[in-house]
């Protein structure tokens, strides 16, 4: 058995832990490649922009970690819902982008008539941009399946190419 120098180990654990981070970024690239709004790619860019808007608009309520408030399908005393989680286990990936943009622009109202939240309307408080890019930051954590069911709900809900 021959001797290994510390100096090896050092230099092979570099080369594993280098390794593990390019594979990551090519993984967290791949995903973001087939990662659209109303079927126009989004840029690592935008990713990053909704995550900050994110953190300081929405992880109020929705979680910092996107897991919704507790008891979420529960109605609150007010006889309101609680804000649902925007990952696997919510139903976000279940409404078309214009659904979704039109919920943070203009309020749940905007999409259900009479409908009563207590989330707010954005409209006046985040550009469209800053809206898509939310947006695109939500579904940036999704499974490929969830953003190919939702993909589908754009293209029926015919302002999707």
């Amino acid at each position: 058995m021959s001797a290994v120098s510390p100096g090896s180990m050092v230099t092979g654990l570099m080369a594993g832990v280098g390794m593990a981070l390019l594979f990551g970024v090519m993984d967290a690239s791949a995903k973001l490649e087939n990662l659209t709004f109303l079927e126009k790619p989004l840029t690592p860019e935008q990713i990053a922009l909704g995550n900050d808007d994110y953190v300081e608009f929405c992880a109020s309520c929705h979680g910092a970690n996107l897991k919704g408030q507790k008891n979420w399908k529960r109605r609150l005393d007010t006889g309101r819902m609680p804000a649902p989680p925007h990952d696997a286990s919510g139903h976000t990936w279940r409404h078309s982008d214009q659904e979704l943009f039109a919920i943070t622009k203009f309020g749940v109202g905007a999409v259900v008539p009479g409908y009563e939240s207590d989330m707010p309307a954005f409209e006046d408080v985040l550009s469209d941009e800053e809206i898509i890019a939310v947006l695109g930051y939500i579904k940036s954590v999704w499974s490929d399946e969830e953003r190919e069911f939702q993909h589908n709900l754009n293209l029926k809900d015919g302002r999707a190419r």
